[in-house]
C-alpha cells in the first residue's frame, strides 16, 4: 500500500503553551528522551546486553524575539534570594488531515540552560533558541 502523503504531519500546526498561554512566537520546538544504558557481559556468548539504567529528558525552543517576560522569569536564577524557575510546557501538534497524529504533551520540570539575554543581526529577525532539561512527560491525548 502506498504511503498517504496528505496524512505526513504538517510542522505549520505546531504550538508550544507556557501557563495556559499558546507561545506564538515559537516556531520551531522539540523534546527527547535519552536512554542510558550499561553493558552487561554475559557469559557463553560474545553479545553484549544493554540493561537500562537512566532516563534524561531534554528540547529546545525557538522563536521570535518579542518580550523579555520568559526570559525574566529564566533569569531569577541569578538572584540568590530566588530558587531556580521551574515550570511545565504543553506541545500540541494538531494536522487538520491528519487527527490521527494529534499530539498533546505535558513536559514536566523544565528548568532551561542558559538565559538568551540578547542577541541580534543587522537586517535580520531577532529570534532565540532557549534549551532546556526536563524531569519526565505525559501524553494529554
Amino acid at each position: 500500500m502506498a504511503l498517504d502523503a496528505s496524512k505526513v504531519l504538517n510542522g505549520s500546526f505546531g504550538k508550544m503553551y507556557h501557563d495556559g498561554e499558546w507561545l506564538t512566537n515559537v516556531t520551531q520546538a522539540e523534546a527527547i528522551v535519552e536512554i542510558g544504558k550499561e553493558e552487561i557481559r554475559r557469559s557463553g556468548t560474545r553479545w553484549i546486553g544493554h540493561k537500562t539504567t537512566s532516563l534524561t529528558g531534554s528540547g529546545s525552543m525557538t522563536g521570535y524575539k518579542i518580550t523579555n517576560d520568559l526570559i525574566k522569569k529564566i533569569a531569577q536564577v541569578c538572584d540568590d534570594t530566588k530558587p531556580a524557575f521551574v515550570t511545565e510546557l504543553v506541545m500540541k501538534l494538531d494536522d487538520p488531515e491528519n487527527h490521527e497524529g494529534k499530539t498533546w504533551v505535558r513536559l514536566k520540570g523544565v528548568q532551561f540552560d542558559s538565559i538568551p539575554i540578547l542577541s541580534y543581526k543587522v537586517g535580520s529577525i531577532v529570534e532565540d533558541e532557549t534549551p532546556f532539561t526536563i524531569s519526565g512527560y505525559e501524553y494529554l491525548d
